[in-house]
């Protein structure tokens, strides 16, 4: 249903110690990539993040992002961690939490693919979507063309027909949504709908 509805699969890893869940890794990245048409997007919520760059890049995953929170814990420069992912083929992503200023990634937008918002805190899905994301996407948004960049911009977390137009009119490049679709009754039409805005 995916390959033949939505552009991307997104791949939320997760480790249980940068955020409180536990999700999955290589053994479901890896059979999933190979019968994956569409392009896949693994969102690494995890300390050192850097140590699996290559692995991921090898299993042909097409966006890699990792939290700008996981560079400092690890006290590396996340620029040099977007470049060193540029390095291997995928897109570099940048990932904030709601709680961090949007500013922080500023440094970071010319070393950047995208940047990928949150939109809840991670690490559970099925959370209510933060209203206040409207409002950083657009603030980032600004910052962009500003600066003339091509970096684009993911929001993750409680992504729904109920706000996805406000998203994209925000500026929203790269809309995943987990809940409203798994939970629909009809996933791929729901998949259409968000595709709309």
């Amino acid at each position: 249903m995916l390959n033949a509805s939505a552009d991307i699969i997104h791949l939320d890893v997760m480790d249980g110690t940068l955020v409180p869940n536990i999700s999955f890794g290589f053994s479901v990245v890896e059979p999933l990539s190979k019968i994956a048409t569409i392009p896949t997007d693994a969102h690494l919520m995890i300390i050192n993040p850097d140590k699996y760059f290559e692995r991921f890049a090898a299993l042909g995953v097409s966006y890699l992002s990792f939290h700008l929170e996981a560079a400092r814990l690890a006290g590396k420069d996340a620029s040099q961690m977007l470049r060193s992912i540029k390095a291997l083929g995928p897109k570099a992503g940048l990932a904030i939490n709601p709680d961090m200023p949007v500013e922080e990634v500023y440094p970071h937008l010319e070393d950047a693919d995208f940047i990928l918002v949150m939109s809840v805190f991670a690490g559970f899905g099925g959370q209510k979507f933060i209203p206040e994301t409207i409002e950083r996407v657009e603030k980032l948004k600004a910052e962009i063309v500003r600066r003339g960049l091509k970096c684009e911009i993911e929001v993750d977390g409680g992504v729904s027909t109920a706000n996805a137009a406000a998203l994209a009119r925000a500026g929203v490049d790269i809309a995943v949504a987990g809940s409203s679709v798994f939970r629909s009754p009809d996933p791929a039409e729901t998949i259409n709908v968000l595709r709309g805005y």
